[in-house]
């Protein structure tokens, strides 16, 4: 793919996040105080928080963090209270999670930026593709490792 192919695989909105991401760079300081600097640069007041329950206590620490500055919207997986069985129509037992409602509810709440906090595998990309505002990952589900996945890769990397 020639340099002008790849360029016209952007639009104009793209460019624009990338370059206020690059501008937000924060060399040597956390991925927190970077989304807080993008999210200044680009004049955003109302960020979203999509937030998995097992990981409420880090969503309501990230909540209180932003709210430092900015207008909060946190929204857990089991909005709604929709059973698994309604959703997936089987006979699973238990309230599933509900992305797509979170996606939603976060729309109805006009916010600028989302941030996904520990959503499931397949959950999180229901999630994104629904969200009306760009999303942002802060924290992935990693059962094994603690949400840090990148220690499944070490252990298989030699150095």
């Amino acid at each position: 793919m020639t340099t002008e192919q790849q360029k016209a695989l952007y639009t104009a909105h793209d460019l624009h996040i990338m370059r206020l991401a690059e501008a937000a760079r924060l060399p040597g300081k956390n991925r927190i105080l970077e989304l807080m600097n993008y999210a200044r640069l680009a004049g955003i007041r109302r960020i979203g928080i999509a937030n998995c329950i097992s990981l409420q206590k880090e969503a309501d620490a990230l909540k209180s963090i932003l709210e430092q500055e900015f207008e909060v919207v946190a929204i857990d997986c089991k909005v709604a209270k929709l059973t698994t069985a309604e959703l997936l129509d089987t006979d699973a037992r238990g309230i599933s999670c509900n992305p797509a409602a979170q996606a939603a509810l976060l729309a109805e709440a006009k916010t600028e930026l989302n941030v996904s906090v520990g959503l499931c595998m397949g959950h999180d990309m229901v999630f994104a593709s629904h969200s009306h505002s760009p999303v942002t990952t802060l924290i992935v589900k990693d059962r094994a490792h603690r949400h840090n996945p990148c220690m499944a890769l070490s252990a298989e990397m030699q150095y």
